[in-house]
């Protein structure tokens, strides 16, 4: 078990998130290429997993893609990104940038993840 598994506790594959939103796989390989989701290669079959919080009932998280676009610029892409997402901070409301994007303070995140730039 990596330390990113420790963070994350729900994983969906890419036929699970297709499944779960009536999509083709295909447009959810799409969404990854735009930035609107992050998956990283994980298990045994080295299997490309998107953890399940970062999607909501109609898709990705809307605060997502430009989220991940602050922290790229960070850089922060991959497993780190979703490592800085899932790491819990008590100092931020939702107790981890992802549970603030999940509350709706995507503002506090990004500025957060500018500041890893400096």
């Amino acid at each position: 078990m990596t330390d990113l598994d420790q963070l994350v506790d729900d994983w969906l594959t890419l036929p699970d998130i297709a499944e779960r939103l009536d999509l083709k796989v295909t447009l959810v390989r799409r969404m990854l290429q735009e930035g609107q989701l992050l998956a990283v290669r994980r298990g045994e079959r080295n299997t490309l997993s998107v953890p399940a919080r970062l999607l909501g009932p109609q898709g990705p998280l809307p605060e997502l893609p430009g989220t991940l676009t602050v922290l790229a610029d960070a850089g922060y892409e991959g497993e780190d990104a979703l490592r800085w997402l899932f790491t819990p901070d008590e100092t931020i409301t939702g107790g981890s940038p992802v549970g603030a994007l999940l509350a709706g303070h995507k503002t506090e995140v990004r500025r957060r993840a500018q500041a890893l730039a400096i």
